[in-house]
Order: structure tokens, then sequence, then C-alpha cells
């Protein structure tokens, strides 16, 4: 007999949601930014929503990733942030992205698919309870002139869960709240590298061919019970950044995909790559069943945006010769990128110009690796010296951050650097907010 879904969360709430004609949706927060993690969970501490927050198989893994922490130490970190700001524990839902072997695809499978077994049960033991299975990419020795065989993706999906029920038993929880997402977006994470101006949404016969097969391979394996638990599949619903474009949302394009998944029991959609989308074309993504909406460089650009004018705000309080040294943050941040270019360098292919000027503004935020860097971190911290001493005077406030200039003047927030630069990352939070379900809210109640 088949295991009984467990009700459990806002996920399966939202998914029944959907099913019953209600929009509903979450917003899914990809970043291991210490400030913007905060900054979400202080948006949202009074609001009585969930927080999804979830890191992707190359940020966080067994070996550190290039966030330099192991699945057990993203957990702890979104802890002991949510103690510091005042955010209940229990609201927070931890998940995994991409999870398989993309670290490893230019190893052959069979080591790759090793390490993305440890990985899987690693994420599970650490407490992770979405899990976003991505075994779309080929490996060392799969065939290059082609993509990998939808029958060989839904095997290796369905090998990984298998690990991670394992690994969730293993746990000796009395209710399963582990739940699934499968498929994959086209093109890869991050943003596109060129400049389309539209492309091409999933087409729902290839999307059926990877639900059923991705069943059958669930299924061979015993996996039923895994399989009522998987709660969405990641499509392209024709939205994506690229360094210097964003390609909007067109709700006619995805008319057949809206279509499709009203018939799959179960399931909604999960849309990577929202960010930068206006409110009203988010809010139309979760009434078409877009209903997890993942967004990350737009929160570190939202923070890069802040920092940046609070830097044009210093170098007026504090020129050459002043008694306050100035941060130089914008030239600290470009020399940390020149001198340690693998986090950009196979990503901007500009001219000279055009790169230098991707590095400080692109879409993308490559730059957002580099906030860790020692130099970087010193300079921040000067720079939030130098403003903290006393109030931004209104009229460079008004000149650099208008729409917080406003909010100052209103009482909102504090005319403090560090709430400044909140205030720009709960801008952005504010649309998904609203898109997912929320009740208007002023930024910052």
């Amino acid at each position: 007999m088949e295991q009984e879904k467990q009700p459990v969360s806002y996920l399966d709430r939202m998914v029944a949601s959907q099913k019953n004609g209600v929009p509903a949706g979450i917003t899914s927060i990809c970043s291991a930014h210490n400030q913007v993690l905060a900054a979400c969970m202080r948006f949202l501490r009074g609001k009585d929503s969930p927080l999804l927050i979830e890191s992707t198989c190359n940020q966080v893994n067994q070996y550190g990733g290039y966030a330099n922490m192991k699945p057990a130490d993203f957990i702890a970190l979104t802890r002991q942030i949510a103690e510091q700001t005042g955010f209940p524990a229990q609201r927070l839902i931890i998940g995994g992205d991409h999870i398989g072997p993309n670290v490893w695809k230019k190893e052959p499978a069979a080591a790759a698919m090793d390490k993305s077994r440890v990985l899987v049960r690693e994420y599970i033991l650490a407490g992770y309870q979405k899990m976003h299975i991505d075994t779309s990419m080929g490996c060392a020795d799969d065939p290059s002139d082609r993509s990998l065989e939808p029958e060989i993706i839904a095997e290796r999906a369905a090998d990984l869960v298998a690990v991670a029920e394992i690994a969730y038993k293993d746990l000796g929880n009395r209710d399963n709240y582990l739940r699934y997402v499968i498929g994959t977006e086209v093109p890869p994470p991050g943003g596109i590298q060129g400049e389309e101006e539209t492309l091409q949404p999933t087409k729902p016969g290839n999307l059926q061919d990877t639900i059923d097969l991705t069943r059958t391979s669930f299924y061979r394996r015993g996996l039923q019970s895994a399989w009522e638990r998987v709660i969405a599949v990641v499509v392209q619903p024709g939205v994506e950044f690229g360094d210097h474009i964003i390609i909007d949302y067109h709700p006619g394009a995805s008319a057949e995909l809206v279509s499709f998944i009203e018939n799959i029991d179960g399931m909604v959609y999960e849309a990577h790559s929202t960010d930068y989308q206006t409110p009203k074309a988010l809010s139309q993504l979760v009434a078409d069943h877009f209903a997890i909406l993942k967004v990350g460089p737009a929160l570190t650009f939202a923070f890069r945006e802040a920092v940046y004018a609070l830097a044009q705000i210093e170098k007026e309080l504090c020129p050459a010769g002043s008694e306050r040294v100035a941060s130089g943050i914008i030239s600290v941040l470009e020399e940390a990128m020149r001198n340690n270019p693998g986090f950009w360098q196979d990503h901007y292919h500009d001219s000279t110009a055009e790169i230098s000027l991707s590095l400080h503004y692109s879409f993308s935020d490559r730059i957002r690796y580099y906030w860790h860097d020692d130099s970087v971190r010193k300079s921040l911290k000067r720079l939030i010296g130098n403003l903290a001493k006393k109030p931004i005077p209104l009229p460079l406030l008004s000149q650099y951050l208008p729409a917080q200039f406003e909010r100052v003047r209103l009482g909102i927030i504090a005319n403090t650097p560090d709430a400044l630069i909140e205030d720009k990352i709960h801008e952005v939070l504010a649309g998904y907010h609203l898109a997912c379900g929320g009740a208007p809210v002023g930024l910052n109640n």
C-alpha cells in the first residue's frame, strides 16, 4: 500500500492551494551572503511567512565549495543568522539546488556519481528539507556531441534520490518532511552569456517525457513514496537575464505550459533566474503555477548598488586630505577581481572596456563572489565606519539613494549605512513577497 503523503509545512499547502485555483508561491533565496540572508530574515520575521533558502552543489558541498562551507556549515550559518535576527528557526526551509554531478562533470560518470551520492547524503544528514535533483549534465565519458539521453538523466536522478531516502531514514525522523524537485532549465543557472532577446519556453511534450521517465525510474527502484513527494518540476518559462539585458516574462508564450501542469496532480513549476522581473511579472508567474521563484544575483546586485551609492557619498564627505580616509571600496573590489579572475573570466567575453563595465555592473553580478575577500571586507568596514559617525546629509541621500531618502524622511528606516543597504535588498524582496501571496507591506514594516 502506498504510504500516505504527510501534509507538512508551507510547501504542501502551497501546492494544494495552486491545485485549488488559489495563487500561492514561495521565494527561494539562492545566496550565502550573510547580510543578504539577514536582510531576508528581518524582512519576513513579522509576516508569518516561511523563508526558503537554498545552496547549490557548487556553492556548498562535502569539499567546501566556493562558499567554503560543507552542508552542515550552511545549516549552522542559517540558524545562527536566524537567532541573531530574531527569525523563528521553525519557519526556515533549507533546500539544495542543482544537486548532482555538475561540480565533477569533467570526471568520468562513475566517479562523478560516487561523489554526488556522498554530496546528497551529507545534505540530507545536515537537515536539508527540499532537494532539486539535477543530473542533466554530461560527464567526461558521456557523448560530447549531443545532450545527455533523457533515460540516463532519469536513472541518475533516481539513483541519487535512493541515497537521499536512506539518509533520511538514518536520521530517524518519524514524519517525512523531505520534498523533491526534478528537471532542469535551459540555459544553465547564473544567467545567459549572450544577448538573446527571447527564450523558448519548455515544450509540454518534452516535459511529459521528463515526468514519465523519472517516475518510471523511481518506481523501478521502489521509490514510490519518494515520487509522491516530488512537488515541482523545473522548466523554462521564458525568463532570463544576461550581463546587460533582461528577458521579461510573456504569459502568452507559456500558455501551453500553464495548461499542462493543471492536469498533473501534486506538482507545480519551479522557475529559476527570475531575478530582475517586474513585480507584475512575478505575480503573473505565480498565477501561472510557477509557484517557486528563485532569486539570487538580484539580491546581491541590490547590495552592491547600495554600497556603490554609499561610496559616492563617502567621496563627498571624505575628500582627499580630509581627516577621514576614504575606503576606496570600488577600486579595492576591482583589484580583487583582477587579481583573482576565476569567478568571472569564463563569463565575461566582451572588449576590454565592456569587461570593466561588466565587472562592476553586470546583472550576472559576478562581483558577489568577492565580498569575502579580506581586502574587500576591510574596505567595506571602513566605508561603514566613515558614514556611521553621524547621519548622512539629506541632500546627498536624495542624490544617491532617492528611494531610501524618502523612507528616511517618513521615519520608516534609520539614516545609517546598514539600514540603507538593507532597505535596498528589501526593495527586491517586496515584489516577491507580494507575488507569492503576501499582503502589500511598507518596506521594513
